[in-house]
């Protein structure tokens, strides 16, 4: 296979390759403990997901976009969830879903572009890293050798914490294309040519991937939603079904940049989001992978708690995310929002680092030291049993 028809093949299965690290060394076993990344891309509004409805502070801030107490899925007697994250109360009630309030870090960027690359690589606000924590994590201590990938990105081309990975990664834009078409990649042997070899190993590593990933999947029967992230969700699934290991997938739903007209489009991504994460419970419970699977939601920023004037918000700090699991503790973490004390411009006070996240899925979820992938110390949170 010539490099050029090679790489329209990778182009139309919708993949993106890196090539593997020569070598791989002995890996911890938690890695079959499965971490599952969903990106709620565009900076999602934390204060109207997890809802203080018993502070008037919100509602004089909000007074058009606040979630109306009578609707607020109550989880206490302070917090609720806005009404389109029903899907996600028998989680909650099973004590496997767990709210953590007020993420952020010191000193916040409010730009997209930066604050999303200080997430995806866990640096400080005034640092530049080139790799994301998760290659950080992964080339220090590799996946098992007979995984089909340490990472798959699904739905999008942006490797995201998976940046700069020296392992093997994978980034499908559509997984069902992809196995029909990696075939086409079959390896074609060796050569004397140091280029042309590199891109026969890339080759061969694709095809094994594809095998890897189509080989005796199981048929699942979950009903998955409709639309983009339910079709994310879904090849998500089918590649933990037809894998015999990943050690992370990430997954994005895109929309959440709510300037304008936030409540009816809001709601909406809310829906789906809660819809594609019960969805994605009942496939690993059907895949008898839940008590092994670790879901957890991140955005570059949360919004500004004041409504501004086009029925909108605009990019704020401190934010609201979950953390999903058969092994998750359930409840209420961090702190409440403190909208009687904002900063200088008008947004809220972190409470939680967002690398005490990172830590407790180093620490408690892979057993790895993380203060070597993260360069430093931070709090380990109780969210997991064991």
């Amino acid at each position: 296979m010539e490099r050029r028809d090679f790489f329209k093949v990778l182009a139309a299965a919708g993949v993106a390759a890196w090539l593997p690290r020569s070598g791989w060394a002995a890996t911890p076993a938690a890695y079959r403990n499965l971490l599952v990344l969903v990106e709620l891309k565009g900076g999602n509004d934390g204060l109207n997901t997890a809802v203080p409805y018993a502070d008037p502070e919100y509602y004089a801030l909000r007074p058009r976009l606040g979630v109306q107490r009578e609707t607020v899925l109550q989880l206490d007697s302070r917090t609720g969830l806005h009404p389109r994250l029903a899907p996600l109360l028998p989680l909650w009630r099973a004590g496997e879903l767990a709210v953590v309030q007020g993420i952020g870090y010191p000193e916040p960027n409010l730009s997209h572009f930066r604050s999303i690359e200080i997430w995806d690589t866990a640096s400080r606000s005034d640092q530049y890293l080139q790799q994301g924590w998760l290659a950080r994590a992964f080339a220090a201590y590799p996946a098992p050798a007979d995984f089909a990938a340490d990472g798959v990105v699904v739905g999008s081309q942006e490797l995201g914490p998976l940046t700069g990975s020296s392992g093997r990664t994978l980034a499908l834009a559509n997984t069902e294309q992809f196995l029909r078409n990696a075939r086409l990649a079959a390896p074609a042997g060796n050569s004397r040519n140091p280029a042309l070899r590199h891109i026969l190993k890339v080759e061969a590593d694709i095809a094994q991937a594809a095998a890897k990933l189509g080989a005796s999947a199981q048929p699942l029967h979950t009903e998955f939603p409709k639309g983009e992230f339910g079709n994310a969700v879904r090849a998500a699934c089918k590649v933990v079904a037809g894998s015999p290991g990943v050690a992370a997938l990430r997954l994005t739903l895109n929309g959440f940049d709510t300037h304008q007209n936030q409540p009816g489009l809001h709601g909406n991504l809310l829906g789906q989001l809660a819809e594609g994460l019960a969805a994605l419970k009942a496939a690993l419970v059907e895949l008898g992978r839940w008590d092994r699977s670790l879901i957890l939601t991140y955005a570059e920023f949360g919004r500004r708690p004041r409504e501004n004037q086009s029925n909108g918000t605009d990019h704020g700090a401190g934010s609201a995310h979950f953390a999903l699991g058969g092994k998750v503790r359930g409840g209420l973490y961090g702190a409440p929002p403190m909208l009687r004390q904002l900063d200088g411009n008008g947004n809220l006070a972190f409470a939680v680092d967002f690398r005490s996240l990172y830590a407790t899925v180093l620490e408690r979820w892979w057993g790895i030291p993380a203060f070597n992938v993260l360069g430093g110390r931070y709090p380990i949170l109780p969210i997991l049993d064991g």
